[in-house]
């Protein structure tokens, strides 16, 4: 949490203009009097206020979501390799969003954010559905399997709906790389609803998956309804993944990365697996915004690519030194 509030004053004065953080600090304290009069303040205090402080509650929101939901998602598939991009859940939500630009003419953000969520849902249920297509019971390699085909699909399908709309093609390019740049503030408050039910819901799962990650049948010998359960999940994770897509793009690597950093803190209680994935993913998406913002001044590096980077390399050092925790 301090790493945090550290990150949201950097957040605020690092970029092609640096503010010093003591006046980053007054103009925070008011930010509600700059917004309401953003024509006369100075370029400093501008730059603060329209730019930046949305972009950094957007980076914590979306850092949050990814990061609950990429534990959610391992969790229910006791699979240490899953996340929204390897599952399909973020090509599900990119083709939604592409559909609904293209042939609904959906343009505002509440749109996209339940386009985006019905997007990851369907692609959620399938997954899960061809994963347990057999026998009923979770198959954590049919997971994978199934999720990397309908992931190539939805890509595929997405690409030809961009590439045949000019119009799509213009609103889906810088989406499409996975930033929080150039968000306004409407766009924080019109997913925060979906993300703040969802990230009170999935607390509220901790210790029902905790009993699923022991096998689907001790989970039910101890009284869990386990096909309920998952679709409790199945929902969750729809709504913080396909949200969070919808605000921000499709950013790889943090779901899948944060969770293993979690338990190699907490151990595998979900009760605070959970908690620190949030923490944890929101620090991560708020760092790799800066960080995006200082290696190619002035232009900026878009998070999805820094996130690819830097999360790539430190997930290979953390196999090599054995702290992935298998479930």
């Amino acid at each position: 949490m301090a790493l945090l509030v550290v990150g949201f004053m950097l957040s605020l004065g690092v970029g092609a203009r640096n503010i010093p953080l003591n006046e980053v600090w007054h103009y925070l304290i008011s930010i509600a009097d700059l917004r309401k009069d953003m024509d006369t303040i100075s370029q400093d205090e501008l730059t603060v206020a329209a730019l930046r402080f949305p972009r950094t509650l957007l980076a914590v929101l979306v850092g949050t979501a990814l990061g609950v939901a990429g534990a959610l998602i391992q969790g229910h598939t006791r699979n240490p390799l899953a996340d929204p991009g390897i599952l399909g859940v973020s090509a599900g939500a990119a083709l939604a969003v592409v559909v609904s630009f293209s042939f609904l003419g959906v343009t505002s953000v509440t749109g996209s954010a339940i386009a985006a969520f019905l997007g990851a849902g369907a692609a959620t249920v399938l997954v899960f559905a061809l994963a347990a297509v057999n026998n009923g019971h979770m198959n954590p390699l049919n997971v994978v399997l199934g999720g990397a085909a309908l992931s190539a699909v939805m890509s595929a399908l997405t690409s030809a709906f961009v590439l045949t709309d000019t119009q799509s093609l213009d609103q889906m390019r810088f989406w499409n790389a996975g930033s929080v740049a150039g968000r306004d503030l409407d766009v924080f408050w019109g997913v925060l609803p979906f993300i703040g039910i969802g990230l009170v819901a999935a607390y509220a799962t901790a210790p029902k998956l905790n009993l699923l990650t022991m096998g689907e049948d001790v989970a039910e010998s101890l009284g869990v309804n386990v096909k309920r359960s998952r679709v409790i999940g199945m929902g969750l994770i729809a709504v913080l993944a396909g949200t969070a897509t919808a605000a921000a793009g499709p950013i790889g690597f943090l779901a899948l990365l944060v969770p293993h950093i979690a338990r190699a803190i907490s151990g595998p209680d979900y009760r605070w697996i959970l908690p620190l994935s949030g923490l944890l993913g929101a620090n991560l998406l708020v760092y790799a915004d800066i960080v995006g913002r200082v290696i190619a001044r002035p232009a900026e590096v878009q998070v999805g690519i820094v996130l690819a980077f830097v999360g790539a390399p430190f997930f290979i050092w953390m196999i090599y030194r054995n702290r992935v925790i298998s479930l």
